[in-house]
């Protein structure tokens, strides 16, 4: 029980993010920076914390996968946070969602894997909720939003998460705490030396508001909820995992609706529930054929 509350409270922290990204007078490449430097302080601290000292032959074995899925790692918030500047956080966090089905895509290319009917069924069915999405756009208090440009950033956040999720199966001999950790350091580096040249990491947005927002980002968001997540599932089932990160997205667009006043019609319900339906059922298919 003590691992399923954990993982529901990481899914509510996750489900909450794009609120608190919108709060923030910072550019999406500023914010996924010190989200990625933050989170990285605090698992290295966790660790020591712990007294879990780095498997560093592994890390050196699994290095050029890490970089790559770090870089790809910071790439992927950059161009969330975009989507939630552009449309919607339902339709941002739906379209993200997209990702499972990505990996259904690529991986015959690449984990060379069939693909099976059902998961022809599953991508139908996302492409089929995609489009109502994008068809019928949504409202909120107060900002004018380009819904087209949003879904395609939410979209290719999604197909560099995907990437991840790829990346990550070739990575052997690490837990997924080290992994994410050895990423985060990976993403530091590749997002400094883009920040810094397009947004010169100015100090001008900085103020005490902003500063203690990318803090809760970097500590809650990042830090903590992954430590929670990491944490939990060596006790749980990988399907339980998967059925309980559904809550991620359905806590995004309640948040949303309480606090930004998004409101969902019924298009965007409906293109919704076919897009998070077919990913558990990819999911769930995978599970059982891992079993």
């Amino acid at each position: 029980m003590q691992a399923k509350l954990k993982i529901v409270l990481a899914m509510l922290i996750y489900g909450s993010i794009g609120a608190f990204v919108r709060k923030i007078n910072l550019s999406p490449s500023e914010i996924a920076f010190f989200r990625a430097v933050i989170g990285s302080v605090f698992l290295i601290g966790v660790s020591c914390f712990l007294g879990q000292k780095p498997a560093y032959e592994a890390i050196k074995r699994n290095l050029p996968c890490l970089g790559f899925s770090g870089a790809a790692l910071g790439i992927n918030w950059i161009l969330l946070f975009q989507a939630y500047e552009n449309t919607s956080i339902a339709n941002a966090t739906l379209s993200y969602y997209f990702a499972p089905i990505f990996v259904i895509l690529l991986a015959p290319l690449i984990l060379k894997e069939k693909l099976t009917p059902v998961r022809v069924v599953c991508v139908l069915a996302a492409m089929a909720g995609l489009f109502l999405i994008v068809k019928a756009g949504s409202s909120s208090q107060g900002i004018t939003f380009n819904h087209p440009l949003g879904i395609c950033y939410g979209l290719s956040a999604a197909a560099f998460y995907a990437s991840v999720i790829l990346l990550n199966k070739f990575v052997k001999n690490l837990s997924g705490l080290e992994t994410t950790l050895v990423q985060l350091i990976c993403a530091v580096l590749v997002l400094f030396p883009y920040t810094a040249f397009k947004d010169n990491l100015s100090p001008a947005g900085m103020n005490p508001h902003t500063i203690v927002l990318v803090l809760i980002i970097g500590l809650v968001h990042t830090g903590f909820a992954y430590f929670l997540f990491f944490t939990a599932i060596k006790e749980l089932k990988s399907q339980t995992v998967a059925v309980l990160s559904y809550i991620d997205p359905v806590a995004a667009v309640i948040i949303a609706a309480l606090f930004l006043g998004e409101a969902l019609n019924f298009m965007q319900i409906a293109g919704g529930l076919l897009i998070l339906g077919a990913t558990f059922l990819s999911e769930t298919v995978a599970v059982s054929m891992n079993t």
